[in-house]
């Protein structure tokens, strides 16, 4: 169960011309997606799935929460909405037989690597699995949760810890070990507090200052940050430093918007139906 599902009160988110052209494009659509949000920081680019692990990651302790288990899956709909957001991959056009967005397969729009081990790891998957499958399919086989023994090769393993590495590169995480009495543990506590800290600033400001109540005009990032943030179940972990008023604003507003119907808002004008089909995955489930 998601924090707004479950969360009471408180008191008690040249050669070849067509692949010169192909290539073209797709270093556009990486441009893009990188300055879709004029808010975010001009040193530090970080994917969909390091904003979400960070903002699960305890600052001095270095790890999420135990009682979390949704990260795993929320880390995975990242990945997919991440490769939609960079031109690599999209979902089938709508027909008779699939107009719904959990029905509609996942298709390969670009294999040109992104640069990013995870992605382009996925993007392999993607392209070597026939038939095709749906999102809701997707983020189960890239989490493992599959009865199939030959689909389990679509795993992602170590993901949380391969993010975390990233992050750690990055300057905003460090490595340190830790011992729980029968184990040790690998632990990354965050070290570039000021990074996080616009991170939760840029989400609280999404629903709070700049809420505009219509995600058609929300920045497409922030629009996927909150849906991750809350499929993950670390939005309390945004929220929590605001005043009560505010918090109630927030989480309020922050509901509303995963309430959404995804098949009615993935349909409207300049809509990332990616986004909308990992909601529609994630509600489901």
């Amino acid at each position: 169960m998601t924090t707004l599902t479950h969360r009471a009160r408180r008191m008690e988110v040249g050669k070849n011309p067509e692949k010169k052209v192909e290539s073209e494009e797709d270093t556009n659509q990486d441009r893009s997606s990188d300055n879709e949000d004029s808010g975010d920081s001009k040193d530090i680019r970080l994917t969909l799935m390091e904003e979400v692990l960070l903002l699960g990651l305890k600052d001095k302790e270095g790890y999420t929460s135990f009682w979390n288990d949704c990260i795993s899956s929320g880390l995975r709909g990242g990945i997919l909405i991440e490769l939609a957001m960079r031109g690599r991959i999209y979902l089938e056009p709508p027909t008779m037989r699939k107009k719904r967005l959990l029905d509609r397969k996942v298709l390969l729009k670009s294999d040109s690597p992104t640069g990013d081990v995870l992605l382009d790891e996925t993007l392999k998957h993607i392209k070597a699995t026939e038939p095709t499958e749906t999102v809701q399919t997707w983020i189960e086989l890239l989490t493992g949760e599959t009865w199939n023994p030959f689909k389990l090769q679509y795993q992602l393993r170590n993901v949380r810890e391969r993010i975390a590495k990233n992050l750690v590169e990055k300057g905003i995480l460090t490595t340190e070990k830790q011992n729980f009495l029968l184990f040790d543990m690998t632990t990354h506590p965050v070290t570039n507090t000021t990074e996080k800290q616009r991170l939760v600033k840029k989400i609280q400001d999404s629903v709070l200052e700049r809420w505009v109540n219509d995600p058609q005009r929300m920045d497409k990032r922030t629009l996927a940050l909150l849906v991750l943030a809350h499929s993950s179940d670390v939005l309390e972990n945004v929220f929590s430093s605001l005043t009560d008023d505010k918090y109630d604003v927030a989480m309020n507003r922050a509901k509303d918007l995963v309430e959404l119907d995804p098949e009615v808002e993935g349909t409207k004008h300049s809509a990332t139906e990616m986004i909308w089909a990992v909601l529609a995955a994630f509600n489901k489930s």
